[in-house]
């Protein structure tokens, strides 16, 4: 099996890795498909096994990521993923190392990725991307680290915009950041504000549609974000049993 690159030409055949397995899901496929459709005028590289299964790396100029961060100059990875029967096999160091050698061909100063100060689902990897040599260069309330890997020690520190160093927002209430860079999203959020209004509560859908909204946005994490009463409470997307056991500890 082989590394290929997704693109505009390929992209409706090509299975998408991170896209849920429910034989419902195809709206959300969809979403994250046509997201990334836009983001390939920005620079956006989309590389991955040949093969159907979770093995990609997603990455895009540092200036045009959907990350509130100032990392002028570096290639910014959005996603990372080897998971399941294609663990131990060489891939990840494979996808990684095509990724530097595409970002110093295009004359990038580094490589940055958001992560967090232990294993969190849906953010890199931090034990593996400091093995490879990446550093700490800014963190971010409640658990984020911005990592990168500099080409050249002359190369500028990239750091979090102040607006999302905080974990913090002014609304009151339950409020949810998102966007379509994950599949999951697109059915995921409607399904909780409609179980918030069943228990006769809301959520506030926050919907993240530019790259420059993702930029001034509260969280490091703008696929999903979500707050309650003004505190960051999570990056991991509810699902429905899941937000009815958050309603019943913290709401109702």
């Amino acid at each position: 099996m082989e590394i290929i690159t997704v693109n505009s030409n390929n992209i409706e055949q090509e299975h998408i890795c991170c896209a849920i397995t429910e034989k419902k899901g195809e709206t959300c496929v969809s979403s994250k498909k046509a997201w990334l459709k836009e983001r390939f005028k920005d620079g956006l590289i989309f590389r991955k096994l040949d093969a159907r299964g979770k093995v990609f790396i997603e990455y895009i100029p540092a200036e045009k990521a959907w990350c509130p961060i100032i990392a002028d100059g570096y290639m910014h990875i959005n996603c990372f993923w080897v998971s399941g029967q294609f663990k131990g096999q060489g891939y990840a160091n494979q996808l990684l190392e095509q990724c530097i050698a595409d970002a110093k061909a295009k004359g990038k100063c580094g490589l940055t990725a958001l992560s967090s100060t232990k294993k969190m689902p849906f953010l890199s990897d931090p034990k593996y991307l400091r093995y490879k040599g990446f550093q700490v260069a800014d963190s971010a309330a409640p658990y984020y680290n911005l990592l990168y890997l500099p080409f050249d020690e002359k190369a500028p520190i990239p750091k979090f915009r102040d607006c999302a160093k905080q974990g913090k927002i002014r609304e009151k209430g339950m409020v949810l950041y998102y966007s379509n860079q994950c599949p999951h999203t697109d059915k995921y959020a409607p399904i909780i504000k409609e179980i918030a209004e069943q228990h006769g509560t809301t959520v506030i859908l926050r919907k993240i549609e530019t790259a420059e909204q993702a930029q001034n946005a509260p969280a490091p994490f703008t696929t999903y974000s979500f707050f309650y009463n003004g505190d960051f409470v999570t990056n991991e997307i509810f699902a429905e049993k899941k937000f009815e056991k958050f309603l019943a500890s913290n709401v109702l």
